[in-house]
């Protein structure tokens, strides 16, 4: 599957707000976003009047961008999130907060789920003893993630990830050991687990058309 492999804040511009995908920059004053508020580009800074679609494409695209998630693998989520009981809205977003990429981020294993998805890829992290390469794994409750054996140079990197990020608070749903390293999943995560500017009920209206 691609990737975007372009410059990030870029995409943080677009939507008008911090979506934290360059990690540690995101908290500092070079964050772009605090230096120019307007969107990229040529016509960036003219005014747009959004129409009612135009205000629900943007919130999708503003999800898909935070999760680092395309078209067919959000789409798909939102399928899966239609069928399980409960507010549509709510199982897209606990969805995608349980991937593992994401789980590694909120944790402060990883300064943006970016690089919780490299340390996954890199076959860096394990769950349940065991080592996951994909970054869309969905964790579930009483799975414990670790460290795999013979990454040390991740074990330094997370070392360190740890210390920056020491104020950053840990969703309720994680029960994190930073000496050993390893996060047990609690719970599954709830709406006000998750903190992010996103209005979910206008994606559900968006793909309800």
């Amino acid at each position: 599957m691609g990737r975007y492999v372009g410059p990030v804040c870029r995409l943080c511009r677009r939507e008008g707000i911090k979506l934290f995908l360059k990690g540690q920059k995101c908290y500092t004053v070079k964050c772009p976003v605090e230096k120019r508020t307007y969107a990229p580009g040529q016509h960036g800074q003219g005014r747009v009047k959004l129409s009612d679609y135009g205000i629900q494409l943007r919130e999708k695209q503003k999800a898909k961008r935070i999760y680092s998630v395309f078209e067919r693998q959000f789409a798909r989520y939102f399928k899966i999130a239609q069928k399980t009981k409960g507010v549509t809205g709510q199982m897209l977003l606990q969805q995608l907060e349980r991937r593992l990429d994401n789980v590694l981020h909120r944790m402060n294993f990883a300064a943006s789920r970016a690089e919780g998805r490299q340390l996954v890829r890199h076959r860096g992290v394990t769950v349940n003893g065991r080592r996951v390469d994909v970054p869309s794994y969905l964790v579930k409750v009483g799975d414990t993630i670790g460290v795999a054996k013979g990454a040390e140079g991740w074990a330094k990197r997370i070392k360190v990830t740890l210390e920056q990020t020491k104020d950053r608070p840990v969703p309720a749903w994680l029960q994190v050991d930073p000496a050993q390293q390893t996060t047990k999943i609690v719970r599954l995560p709830q709406r006000d687990d998750i903190g992010l500017p996103l209005q979910e009920q206008l994606i559900v209206e968006l793909y309800s058309k």
